[in-house]
């Protein structure tokens, strides 16, 4: 997806495609990394106090420079995590949660404005899909995030609203941007990107050479099951998804992180555990760990949580899979995401 903006995004540059649009302006190399320097810190214009005059009126001419708009902001009183309601140059909403943990801060990040994946369980399909995010939108959300706390984000979860490879070519260019160490320079090894299982763009993932962790949304252990909560399985089955994963770790040798949320009467029961062991074991041949979640309740899907999270856990483990319960931060602020910004367009329209 491109961008509909006349000027040049820059924030969705690199500092090496920088270089040639400072040089085809007339200016000196060298002005392109403190430009870089001034963008990735969320400041521009009189804020970028070594850029003459003379060439911030360039800028002005020729580049568009935007971030996103903190339009609300929740904080927890239990934990201190905050949940970013930003609005987009468009008028679009998206959300992002700044979490804190004893190895550094992590951020949430958004990847498309709505979903069309269709989980049965999830408040950001709710709406649909609006539009995919460019990579400076995503890249925007955790500059945004730093700026409003005054403190660097050190980890990236891809597992807000969108579907990050549904967004396959902004998401790539988001993960080379956000490494740069001219940039934001946050290491690929600690950013996680969560996919419902998109076949087809996990085999071309496996092939781009970028460190990351892959997390699988699988949410069940067979076919009916799965295909009852998640449509994307009406397309690629459990066994050609995990198949995926296997191929995945051999190309990249990177271990692969399943998320499973618990829903009540749905695919939490000790049965469903023993079903769970046993396809992971048949199709994946390397380490990997199963992420353990709680459902939040969405009052329009009328699901429920789980009461026995803690069985099926144990249950797991004594059958030999690396499983633990996701810590849940933010649970008086509603942390996960889809339902501030599906709150803000009804009160929109």
């Amino acid at each position: 997806m491109t961008n509909s903006f006349e000027k040049i995004d820059i924030l969705s540059l690199s500092l090496e495609e920088l270089e040639k649009e400072i040089i085809n302006i007339g200016e000196p190399k060298f002005r392109a990394k403190q430009i870089y320097s001034w963008i990735i810190k969320g400041k521009w214009g009189e804020e970028m106090k070594n850029i003459p005059l003379s060439l911030r009126q360039k800028l002005n001419e020729k580049f568009i420079f935007t971030l996103p708009k903190i339009e609300k902001k929740l904080v927890s009183k239990i934990d201190g995590t905050i949940k970013y309601l930003f609005e987009l140059y468009d008028g679009e909403f998206i959300e992002s949660v700044f979490m804190r943990y004893e190895h550094g801060n992590t951020l949430c990040i958004s990847s498309q404005v709505g979903c069309r994946m269709g989980c049965k369980f999830c408040a950001s399909t709710l709406l649909g899909r609006v539009r995919n995010l460019f990579s400076s939108e995503m890249l925007g959300q955790i500059i945004a995030a730093e700026k409003d706390t005054g403190e660097r984000v050190s980890n990236v979860v891809m597992m807000g609203i969108g579907e990050p490879l549904d967004n396959y070519d902004n998401t790539i260019k988001f993960l080379r941007l956000v490494r740069d160490e001219n940039g934001l320079n946050i290491g690929l090894r600690h950013i996680s990107v969560s996919t419902c299982g998109l076949v087809d763009k996990i085999n071309k993932l496996a092939k781009e050479e970028l460190p990351i962790t892959l997390s699988i949304s699988l949410h069940a252990y067979d076919n009916e099951t799965r295909s009852k909560i998640m449509p994307i399985n009406n397309k690629y089955s459990i066994e050609e998804l995990l198949s995926s994963c296997q191929s995945y770790f051999e190309k990249t040798s990177r271990r692969i992180s399943f998320e499973y949320t618990l829903i009540e009467g749905k695919n939490d029961t000790e049965e469903g555990a023993v079903r769970l062991a046993s396809i992971l074991k048949k199709y994946i041949h390397s380490p990997c760990h199963v992420n353990l979640i709680p459902l939040n309740e969405v009052k329009e899907t009328g699901l429920g949580t789980s009461k026995n999270v803690n069985n099926f856990k144990n249950k797991l483990l004594s059958l030999g899979i690396n499983a633990t319960v996701r810590r849940r931060l933010g649970s008086d602020i509603n942390a996960s995401c889809g339902q501030l910004r599906r709150q803000a367009k009804e009160e929109r329209e």
